[in-house]
């Protein structure tokens, strides 16, 4: 599991990232469900989450403007009655945006939504309404926050995780035990005060604190898959608030695929939750059923799935008796230890700051507070320089493809200068910067030199899921790019033989437990195939490798002795029985339909 642990005015706070905050349904939204069962359930605080989600989606996109935007939602409706019941329920959430609003709810004719969406199922369709929300690139927006954070002077460590709570006589915290993940070293760590901030994990601190903790957090699981971009249109989203069991889907355009999923499916708290078979066929089935009949909507289509988990909590302050709750909740153990759980990345920002000024109180660090909270007017790392045409000076500037510059403009904001200046020459006339990891997509192989350089990237997976999204565009085309990466990363963090293998072994393992990776793409010793493409490194390697090569072209005999002799030596699955036991079940058949 991955953490970062932000330093700062005295206190420790540990927040993990490689769950939730990478895995979610990419909006910037106040829940237009969420205001159905306020106004039905006449339930407060539903409305209140309602308003202070409008309120900060606006604060969102002010304040990194290059990783999120407006995107005009569809609500296809196929009986007469719901159009004003939609229509109205759409009004009321413009109203409660106030001037906070994007762009005013509107309904379109059935000429108009065919038009618009023409993958749509015209049989018995009326027309639809539309209304606005928000949508960002999750996992960028977190590493915008982080390299902010370091900006502002935050001291960040990546793969460290607390193993043990230190309490002074009269049970006060104190700091804490921090095992780095990498290397296995553990370090005491002094802190005037601790936040838990993990999320889904958020219980797994709190039985640290107190060995007899009583469980506050029932986690949520969101079930996604991508589709290919023919799906959907490119700037037209879809909510299907009717389904089969009542659950609510979304259907996007994200990164130029097309995501679609629910977040309501009952979970538990896992490290690595993956999709499962019976959710993924579930979603498959509701795209079908408001999609035209002559699209086929095929099983081998699917080219990633994951599942990632939202807390819901219980106040451990309430009785018994209250429910869960869908906000957020600030909770101060007798210990000190200052826990911030639930809420959703739409209102991670007023999460934050209500969690920093409970600290300020709770550590007494008054002293050290020089104002109020800023960070409704701070413009997140990225931000400064950047504009919706600063993509057109990279093209003119370093010779790159349209979709590569507006990618890395959209991604990195003016970032994206030092991004490209770490460009190689591709050697033909266009372009001339920006060699692709994969083909298909418009991520390069600069972006790998400055996640490790600039973004804190110490693995494979660190790059394919959580700087680039490759993964979660594609999986195939991520096991594709593997090789590439493993070199690049190779060259610039010096890793050994065995440490290569180890990150191939992981990211393939990671690719297929988690993205959905199909058995189809990974039978064999996948292992080793993709090792087979990774550069050697030093002269003995290459000796290695040429002889290997000459074996194999003598005789399969020899090539399967040195085969064999290399995959020892290299610490790889000896067979191909071996490779796949390591690698597992794959749920993903490229050809079924």
């Amino acid at each position: 599991m991955t953490q970062q642990y932000f330093s700062g005015q005295g206190f420790l706070k540990q927040h993990v990232i490689t769950g939730t905050s990478s895995k979610s349904t990419k909006l910037v939204h106040g829940g237009v469900r969420y205001l159905q069962k306020a106004v039905f359930e006449l339930d407060y605080d539903q409305y209140k989450l309602v308003r202070e989600a409008l309120h900060e989606r606006r604060i969102f996109l002010q304040t990194a403007p290059y990783l999120s935007n407006m995107l005009p939602i569809m609500l296809p409706v196929y009986k007469y009655w719901q159009v004003p019941y939609y229509l109205a329920g759409c009004k009321l959430y413009d109203v409660l945006a106030g001037k906070e609003n994007m762009e005013t709810s509107y309904v379109m004719s059935k000429g108009k939504a065919l038009e618009t969406f023409p993958m749509l199922k015209s049989d018995g369709l009326v027309g639809a309404v539309v209304y606005y929300d928000g949508q960002h690139n999750d996992s960028r927006m977190n590493i915008a926050l982080i390299m902010s954070a370091v900006k502002e002077g935050a001291t960040v460590a990546n793969y460290c995780e607390v193993t043990q709570l230190h309490k002074n006589a009269s049970g006060k915290l104190m700091g804490a035990k921090v095992r780095d993940n990498l290397t296995g070293k553990e370090y005491p760590v002094r802190a005037k005060g601790i936040i838990n901030a993990t999320g889904p994990f958020t219980d797994t601190l709190l039985t640290l604190d107190n060995p007899y903790h009583q469980p506050i957090v029932q986690p949520s699981s969101g079930i996604h898959i991508t589709l290919p971009n023919y799906y959907s249109p490119r700037k037209m989203g879809l909510l299907d608030p009717s389904t089969s069991d009542g659950r609510v889907i979304f259907f996007l355009p994200w990164q130029g695929n097309t995501i679609a999923g629910t977040t309501d499916s009952p979970a538990r708290v896992s490290r690595n939750p993956a999709a499962s078979e019976e959710d993924i066929r579930w979603v498959l089935d509701e795209v079908r059923s408001y999609l035209s009949p002559d699209i086929k909507v095929r099983r081998g289509d699917v080219l990633s799935a994951w599942s990632g988990l939202r807390p819901l909590v219980r106040n451990p302050g309430a009785s018994s008796t209250e429910g869960l709750v869908r906000n957020h909740m600030i909770h101060v153990s007798e210990s000190g230890l200052l826990t911030i759980a639930g809420g959703k990345w739409t209102t991670y920002r007023a999460m934050a700051e209500e969690t920093v000024d409970e600290a300020v109180k709770v550590f007494e660090l008054q002293n050290k507070v020089k104002s109020g909270c800023v960070t409704e007017r701070l413009r997140l790392v990225g931000s400064d320089g950047w504009s919706r045409n600063m993509f057109i000076g990279l093209i003119q500037t370093y010779g790159l493809d349209t979709d590569v510059a507006k990618h890395l403009s959209q991604n990195y904001g003016d970032r994206a200068w030092t991004v490209c200046s770490l460009a190689e020459p591709t050697g033909e006339s266009w372009p001339l910067h920006g060699k692709r990891l994969s083909h298909q997509y418009p991520f390069i192989e600069a972006e790998v030199h400055y996640a490790i350089k600039h973004e804190y990237a110490l693995t494979a997976i660190d790059i394919l899921a959580r700087r680039t999204r490759l993964s979660f565009l594609n999986a195939r085309a991520a096991l594709d790019a593997l090789p590439r990466i493993i070199d690049i990363m190779s060259a610039e963090l010096n890793w050994s033989r065995a440490e290569r293998t180890k990150q191939i072994r992981e990211t393939v393992e990671f690719l297929v437990g988690s993205m959905g990776l199909d058995e189809g793409y990974v039978s064999g010793d996948v292992v080793r195939r993709v090792k087979e493409r990774v550069q050697p490194r030093g002269w003995v390697e290459r000796i290695e490798r040429s002889w290997w090569d000459v074996c194999a072209s003598i005789g399969k005999p020899f090539g399967r002795w040195a085969g064999g002799w290399r995959s020892v030596n290299a610490s790889a699955p000896s067979s191909a029985s071996e490779g796949v036991r390591v690698l597992g079940r794959s749920r993903f058949k490229a050809d079924e339909v």
